[in-house]
């Protein structure tokens, strides 16, 4: 009897054919895994490039509702203008109609004190009764007063009456039928 031939190399080619087929599902299955992979990341950058988009269009929209506002507001701003133009115009108008104040202003020296006292003449022949307005620009203060003017006489205004003048001090003198007296102490 002859011994067997040996069959090793049938088993060698099953073996690595298995080991193929395993390599091959490996490589499969990897696929697979690295497709689904691909579609969760595909997934997230669809959601946040949508969030975006939607992001960007609620700005966008913001950004013309601020627009048309600002349009708007400069519109009204426009009419504004022209309605205060048109209002200075009628004021100034209004004061070139009106008779001067019948009220001559002078200063002179502080007896009792410092600083400059207001001279202040009703040149008419009637009882004026006269706002005068005192501002220093310096000390940025500013003060009314309520004058009564008799019939051609003079008052002096001072430091005593409330307000101590120096040089620089803007005054004014009102009543409303006439035009105002504005003027800056010497």
């Amino acid at each position: 009897m002859t011994p067997p031939a040996p069959r090793p190399p049938k088993r060698r080619a099953l073996i690595a054919s298995i080991a193929i087929n395993v390599v091959l599902a490996l490589l499969a299955g990897g696929l697979v895994l690295y497709a689904f992979m691909l579609n969760v990341d595909l997934g997230d950058v669809k959601r946040r490039l949508s969030k975006e988009v939607e992001t960007r269009q609620q700005t966008e929209r913001y950004l013309i509702e601020t627009r048309n506002k600002l349009t708007e507001s400069v519109r009204e701003i426009e009419q504004l203008k022209a309605q205060l133009a048109y209002k200075e115009s009628d004021y100034q108008a209004g004061i070139a109609v009106k008779p001067a104040l019948p009220v001559v202003v002078g200063f002179r020296s502080s007896m009792l004190g410092k600083g400059l006292v207001a001279v202040l003449e009703n040149t008419s022949d009637r009882y004026l009764t006269v706002m005068l307005s005192a501002r220093n620009p310096t000390l940025a203060q500013a003060k009314r007063f309520q004058l009564d003017l008799e019939p051609r006489s003079r008052v002096d205004f001072g430091h005593f009456e409330g307000w101590e003048f120096a040089s620089g001090d803007e005054i004014a003198l009102f009543r409303d039928e006439f035009r105002p007296i504005r003027l800056t102490v010497p």
